[in-house]
């Protein structure tokens, strides 16, 4: 089945069908997308393995469109309320963020106020869930679950705030930063670069070439307004473990149940590997998605990278220590590289280190108290510029811009690949993704792609991508954190906040949609 979580599926198989986790072998070798409705089992694999119980033969289950978006996961809408008191020079003093959401029984609330309680400084805060019961389809995590809809309101008051006080939108975000965990002054960030995400940003974007009073700015029938928002995501730790075997020909073969969906991870292990044992990347072979290999953070929370490669790293390092263990050599005094172990004078080909039958090492990460000394997140920033019809009240993203400050990066091209994902999964909650609910029956009905609108190719300008030079070394052994939600925290407020500087409308309800803009438009000269 496609899965996230390998050893999580385990668990939730083995339990359902009241069996030992030992009788359960969960394979996803190839997932497609994920997004967090493939965290958990869902019902198409319980029932597959409800059927093949009772026939005692396989069987396999395939569900329909309408089917899969009533019976998976999906983002809780949220109603949220934020207050932001400051001083006349703009530092903030006070700030509160409340957030409302439903699930069925049993369920967790939407945590869309996270980010609140890290990303700005103030003395005093309050910050508040609540949950409602609601006799819907199960709300669960989605891209990015609780700073991804918090951002989306955060950042269109920090900007009505800094338009309260006469301030630039990037300049109050820098006046606000803080290098520290607001709520717990004595636990410093790991790093923290979103300033220099937001002076790269508008520095590239030319931000200061924008037009501060909104409605000024005419191209043709569009009118056009720019925006910006701060992009947060956590990072975070989770154990992470990986068996490693090297065979009589020099290939490296990587074993985790760890999984791809479509984030590059197959190929950001055999970088790791290869680099550590020092083979060219074609003598590395990764196997991934199998209960029967040792249990990895698995692909989800944008943790999946960072965490998934150090075990790898780990592994690797122990198998270095077990390929200078039978050489004979001093850990210290070896040199892996080009498919050879050197010390001194002499040089081995791992091929002959390995001999007959190989050698084959286990091991993994674990953080311990890491996360309690320091606060770990990722920071960014999003400009976005659109033009609105002045006639129609219809919305065109022209362009955007992310910078991301993500630790070390592990493979530029997939990294970047991510953060256009996101942006453009971002431009869709901004303008067009809305689930229709039938309150007769509590399900929804725009089930299938022809009703739930997503982004075309289209709809999406050129999407410029820039990485800081960061390394932290706090993070991990490899210094790196993820990317792949962080691209979309903060983007759909930065669209509704060009939406403003273009119209003067200022629209707290997404989706942004032309029939909330129709009514109050400039009149057509």
């Amino acid at each position: 089945t496609s899965n996230q979580m390998i050893a999580w599926g385990v668990g939730d198989v083995a339990k359902t069908l009241g069996i030992p986790k030992a009788n359960v072998r969960l394979v996803s070798p190839f997932i497609g997308g994920g997004f967090g409705g493939k965290l958990f089992v869902r019902a198409d694999a319980v029932l597959a393995a409800l059927g093949a119980r009772a026939a005692r033969r396989p069987v396999k289950v395939a569900l329909q469109r309408p089917l899969m978006m009533n019976n998976t996961t999906h983002r809780p809408a949220t109603i949220q309320r934020i207050r932001i008191g400051a001083t006349p020079d703009g530092k903030i003093t006070a700030m509160a963020h409340e957030g409302w959401s439903g699930d069925l029984p049993g369920g967790q609330a939407e945590t869309a106020v996270n980010q609140t309680r890290l990303l700005y400084a103030g003395a005093n805060r309050l910050t508040t869930t609540r949950l409602a019961v609601l006799d819907l389809p199960e709300g669960n995590a989605m891209r990015a679950p609780g700073e991804a809809p918090g951002m989306m309101a955060l950042e269109i008051a920090m900007d009505e705030m800094a338009e309260k006080l006469g301030l630039d939108p990037v300049e109050f975000r820098v006046l606000n930063d803080i290098q520290v965990d607001p709520e717990k002054p004595d636990r410093p960030y790991s790093q923290r670069k979103l300033i220099e995400c937001l002076r790269t940003g508008a520095e590239r974007f030319e931000w200061s070439k924008r037009n501060a009073r909104p409605g000024q700015q005419r191209d043709g029938r569009w009118l056009v307004g720019t925006g910006v928002a701060a992009a947060f995501r956590n990072n975070l730790l989770t154990k992470s473990a990986a068996r490693v075997r090297l065979d009589n020909r020099g290939v490296v073969t990587v074993e985790t149940d760890m999984t791809d969906i479509g984030t590059g991870t197959y190929t950001i292990i055999a970088q790791t590997a290869a680099e550590t044992m020092g083979v060219p990347l074609q003598k590395v072979l990764v196997r991934l998605g199998d209960s029967a290999f040792p249990v990895s953070a698995g692909s989800g929370g944008q943790w999946g990278a960072n965490n998934s490669t150090s075990g790898v790293y780990a592994a690797c390092m122990k198998l270095r220590e077990a390929v200078v263990k039978k050489l004979g050599i001093a850990p210290g005094d070896a040199e892996f590289s080009d498919g050879m172990v050197r010390a001194g004078d002499r040089a081995v080909p791992l091929a002959e280190a390995a001999g007959t039958n190989g050698l084959a090492a286990e091991d993994g990460i674990e953080y311990g108290d890491l996360d309690k000394k320091y606060q770990q997140s990722t920071f960014g920033a999003h400009f976005v510029e659109v033009g609105v019809d002045a006639a129609t009240g219809e919305i065109r993203v022209r362009r955007m811009l992310a910078v991301c400050a993500a630790g070390r990066i592990l493979n530029p091209k997939s990294a970047r690949s991510q953060v256009i994902g996101a942006m453009t999964m971002g431009v869709g909650g901004a303008l067009m993704e809305d689930l229709a609910l039938d309150k007769r029956h509590g399900f929804f009905v725009n089930h299938d792609l022809a009703a739930y609108e997503v982004p075309v190719h289209a709809d999406i300008p050129h999407q410029d991508v820039i990485f800081l030079d960061e390394t932290d070394p706090i993070s991990s052994p490899m210094k790196a954190k993820g990317v792949g939600e962080l691209g979309m925290c903060g983007v759909a407020a930065a669209v509704a906040n060009a939406v403003y500087n273009a119209t003067g409308i200022r629209v707290r309800d997404y989706p942004v949609t032309l029939d909330k803009l129709l009514e109050r438009l400039p009149p057509v000269a």
